[in-house]
């Protein structure tokens, strides 16, 4: 008999330990501790490298002050090029107080002046004195940061190479087993990101800044070439240096976990409203006004902007073409008064041509703009100025964190954008419409020498929409809306539809003439027939009596003979009773 086979318990699996992360210090700068998952590596070095002018002081400086002013983090400046005096006229006009955190020993500055003459090569050559320095300025705060600006100047009076090398890794090594995280500039050699070309393979983390022009504006970008045991963004991201310093929101660090909104705001044209499901757009969404010169996309906008500030909300008009003051003056032609509501402080205008910034300057003045004034709708006319020299993935890259940056905080955005005369209407210029949740569409008709114009929605995200093209009209009294009329020839609008109308207007005229003559003719035969079938009806009752007449008299007549027929057989039955009786008073006179 066989044994039964043992039933194997399954083996429970190993719990996966949880994975260990790398220590690390956040900067404060917007943006950039997004690219780097966190900030710079705890207790390890960073080496900033780029070109003159890029942001390496500043990017130094401004980790040293966020981390004291933020993290409670004290930190050590020592610079080999720039005075203490210096380097707070520099940034004073960042508001960034540094006697103050010199006081409170939250920040020190060490200057080292290094003169190369005064160098004195020899094979015995080290930092010993700068380790000593260093490690006192440390140990007085009790820093966490240390920022060592430039390592140029360092090492420019060391001409081998040999001790050079030795040298760089010997302070990069001291400092990580001072246990700080520092942060040391370099500047960019010509085929290497720094000018001796080791400091980025002893480094754990490597930033490297660019500064360069594009169609005579000046673009900074930013990219991290390499971070020792953390995963971070590989992109170059653009930044700028405004009056609050060092500036970055890359595409990457935002998300799509943005708050959503059911409820609908007007689009300020009533018409409109009821061809978006009769409530108009979703809150917080991103809606694209597209279509050739003069179709009224401005005017759109600016009823978007003006029906937001009718319901106590405020709005924000960045205009790239147009100057507030002409802005206003051109809508009141259409019935648009936007001067009130910047009177009653509902409204702001702000207005820059695109050459006048970068697109990174652009977006942060943009994103201040609407973070101190805290609008509802935002509207930005027209979008494709901001395209020039082939940047079309640029200005597309800085919609996107526009777009996502409204989003976060519930803002409706309008965009307009200008469509080439002879390309697609349904196209744009930095092909937009996959970040776009309403997308309407103005196109101008030409017919018979007069050009209109006619509006219908491509589409909406999450609602039932009208398919179908409407007639747009601006008037004195605003934007208004009619329904196409389609004709043989096709859609029909302006002097084309009026003649049309009329035509229709005189052939239902002609129409109604024709069946109000029928309606008369009919009567008259009605009468007419009527008149003879009340003398056909007099003639039948006529004939009715005399036959009437006629049959009692034949009934009279009837009954007469009947009476007669009678009589005679009442006397012919008396004729028999006497002839009987004859015959039995005489027998033999009847045999």
């Amino acid at each position: 008999m066989a044994k039964p086979a043992h039933k194997s318990k399954p083996r429970a699996k190993p719990s996966t330990p949880p994975r260990q992360q790398l220590a690390k210090s956040p900067t404060g700068i917007p943006g950039l501790d997004e690219i780097t998952g966190g900030g710079f590596p705890t207790g390890r070095t960073t080496l900033v490298c780029g070109g003159s002018g890029c942001g390496k002081t500043l990017l130094a400086m401004e980790f040293l002050v966020r981390g004291a002013t933020q993290f409670d983090e004290p930190g050590v400046f020592m610079s080999f090029e720039e005075t203490p005096r210096e380097l707070n006229d520099n940034v004073a006009s960042l508001g960034f107080d540094l006697q103050s955190l010199i006081r409170r020993k939250k920040l020190l500055f060490e200057y080292v002046y290094l003169e190369r003459s005064e160098i004195e090569e020899t094979g015995e050559f080290n930092l010993e004195g700068l380790f000593i320095r260093l490690a006192h300025a440390i140990e007085s705060i009790g820093a966490k940061r240390v920022v060592i600006d430039t390592i140029e100047s360092l090492f420019s009076g060391l001409p081998n190479p040999s001790i050079l090398r030795a040298e760089i890794r010997r302070l990069f090594r001291w400092l990580k087993e001072k246990g700080v995280t520092a942060i040391v500039t370099g500047e960019r050699g010509s085929e290497t990101l720094t000018r001796q070309g080791l400091e980025e393979y002893v480094s754990d983390c490597v930033i490297m800044l660019d500064n360069r022009l594009h169609e005579q504006i000046c673009l900074r970008r930013l990219r991290v070439v390499k971070y020792r045991g953390s995963t971070h963004g590989t992109n170059e991201y653009p930044f700028l240096i405004d009056e609050d310093g060092i500036a970055m929101m890359p595409i990457t660090s935002i998300g799509l976990e943005q708050d959503i909104s059911t409820q609908r705001v007007s689009t300020g044209v009533q018409r409109l409203d009821s061809m978006l499901g009769g409530k108009g757009y979703y809150r917080g969404s991103t809606v694209l006004v597209s279509g050739t010169a003069g179709t009224g996309k401005s005017t759109l906008g600016a009823s978007f902007a003006d029906a937001a500030c009718r319901r106590g909300e405020r709005a924000i008009i960045f205009s790239l073409e147009e100057s507030p003051k002409q802005i206003i003056r051109n809508m009141r032609s259409a019935g648009i008064d936007l001067e009130r509501w910047v009177r009653s402080g509902l409204l702001q205008f702000h207005s820059a041509r695109p050459s006048m910034y970068g697109l990174e300057t652009h977006l942060s003045l943009m994103q201040k703009a609407i973070h101190a004034f805290k609008p509802q709708a935002v509207v930005v006319d027209p979008l494709n100025s901001f395209v020039s020299g082939g940047n079309e993935i640029d200005v597309k890259a800085l919609l996107m964190r526009l777009v996502d940056f409204m989003k976060c905080r519930q803002i409706t955005g309008l965009f307009t954008s200008l469509t080439t005369a002879g390309t697609p209407i349904e196209h744009t210029d930095i092909a937009v419409s996959s970040i776009i949740d309403t997308w309407i569409v103005l196109r101008d008709i030409e017919y018979s020498g007069e050009r209109t114009c006619a509006v219908y929605v491509l589409k909406s995200r999450g609602m039932a929409h009208s398919k179908q093209l409407r007639e747009l009209l601006l008037t004195d009294k605003g934007v208004q809306l009619r329904d196409a009329y389609i004709g043989l020839g096709g859609v029909l609008t302006g002097t084309a539809r009026s003649n049309q109308e009329a035509a229709e207007r005189a052939e239902q005229l002609v129409l109604k003439q024709q069946m109000e003559l029928g309606q008369q003719e009919l009567a008259t035969k009605r009468q007419i027939l009527e008149s003879q079938i009340a003398a056909m009806r007099a003639e039948f009752a006529l004939r009715e009596v005399a036959s009437l007449k006629n049959t009692e008299q034949q009934r009279a007549l009837e009954t007469l003979a009947t009476e007669q027929r009678k009589q005679m057989g009442r006397f012919r039955s008396a004729d028999k009773l006497k002839l009987a009786s004859s015959q039995r008073a005489n027998p033999r006179k009847s045999k």
